[in-house]
């Protein structure tokens, strides 16, 4: 399963869009550079601007304790944009969005899509069918925090951040890749070291890189590819074609 890793393509979103719907958000989007851990949303605070992001990893994280508990529970990179809250008439969000990695992105003010969304229902519907793949991916990873053992965690999340790159050597630390999956740095070395034992990922300071995608599926055992086909059914498949209701 190799859904989202098209060499060389931008935002898929975006390229899903019918030509009219690309051709009324587009005259409105400015290219931005997202640094290393640059927050795109804060928790509980009316979102500015959304991100349809071309190139780059971004975590949605949720905080509890005063910030004391945090776990990431999406991710998002060229196949969606930030800002779901704006898309359901909310504007803000307990979680926040943060860079996990340098990036592109195309911006637009969040008042200005709001204005489109009203203009034009199939845009509408269209940003509506990701807030669902976004909310299949949220539930997905509840279902393998609940039911995964840490390798298969490790091996899901590792084949959706190759998803979002065009090279197989990912930029993830191992305290990072702990504190994203909620558990302790040893349990993740450890995971490592077993996929690296077996020939699906080599690791250095300061990145991995994926051998072995196949490898990995098998090891991720049933928790990758929901959401992920999700996004195929209706944003790859026929991507001008409405969903029916």
């Amino acid at each position: 399963m190799t859904i989202l890793r098209v060499q060389g393509t931008a935002n898929l979103l975006i390229a899903g869009l019918a030509p009219c719907d690309r051709e009324l958000l587009e005259p409105h989007l400015v290219t931005v550079e997202l640094k290393f851990r640059q927050r795109l949303e804060s928790a509980n605070t009316k979102v500015d601007r959304v991100h349809f992001i071309d190139r780059g990893l971004a975590s949605v994280i949720a905080t509890g304790g005063g910030r004391r508990q945090q776990a990431e529970v999406a991710v998002v990179g060229r196949e969606g944009m930030t800002g779901v809250s704006v898309i359901l008439g909310v504007g803000r969000s307990p979680h926040e969005v943060l860079m996990q990695t340098e990036g592109r992105a195309r911006a637009i003010p969040a008042a200005v899509l709001h204005l489109l969304l009203g203009k034009s229902n199939s845009l509408m519907k269209s940003l509506l069918r990701y807030v669902h793949v976004a909310s299949v991916q949220t539930a997905h990873t509840a279902l393998a925090n609940a039911q995964g053992r840490i390798e298969e965690r490790l091996a899901r999340w590792l084949l959706m951040a190759h998803d979002r790159f065009d090279t197989d050597d990912l930029p993830i630390t191992h305290e990072f890749l702990s504190v994203m999956l909620g558990v302790r740095r040893a349990g993740v070395t450890l995971a490592l070291h077993r996929l690296d034992s077996v020939g699906l990922i080599s690791t250095a300071r300061g990145s991995i890189t994926v051998l072995d995608r196949q490898g990995l599926q098998e090891r991720a055992n049933g928790l990758y590819g929901v959401p992920e086909l999700e996004f195929e059914r209706l944003f790859r498949a026929h991507p001008s074609e409405p969903e029916p209701p």
